[in-house]
């Protein structure tokens, strides 16, 4: 489980640059501010909940639980949240404007996310002697 929560922290990680400079130096000419700021909180959030990620995969020899609920609530609240707001900040150069499914999408991936940072406070931690 290791090998394979490593490679998604990996992968997720890699995509959060890569959409990052993505944005930074391509749309940044075919996107309004608002849109821009928009992908901008994507990435942010990407990143940070990446890290969350990566943080409990390097410390889970500390954890007497599974940290596997709060890697699958953190990797649908990417997917959903992040991936909503790169969706609707480019819909317009994408002919997405009739995709108005999007819009609720982000708030579903939020509670995710919420709930992610809800499942971290269940976990059970090793003593130290």
């Amino acid at each position: 489980m290791y090998k394979k929560s490593l490679f998604i922290v990996g992968f997720l990680g890699m995509t959060a640059v890569a959409l990052g400079a993505f944005g930074a130096h391509g749309l940044k000419i075919l996107l309004e501010p608002e849109q821009m700021e928009t992908f901008r909180t994507g990435v942010l959030y990407h990143f940070i909940h990446t890290l969350a990620m990566l943080a409990l995969v390097v410390g889970r020899q500390h954890l007497q639980s599974s940290y596997l609920m709060p890697m699958i609530f953190f990797t649908i609240g990417i997917f959903l949240f992040c991936g909503s707001l790169y969706l609707l900040s480019c819909k317009s150069i994408l002919g997405l404007e009739h995709w108005t499914f999007l819009g609720p999408v982000t708030p579903i991936g939020g509670m995710f996310f919420i709930a992610g940072w809800m499942s971290l406070m269940f976990l059970k931690v090793e003593k130290k002697n």
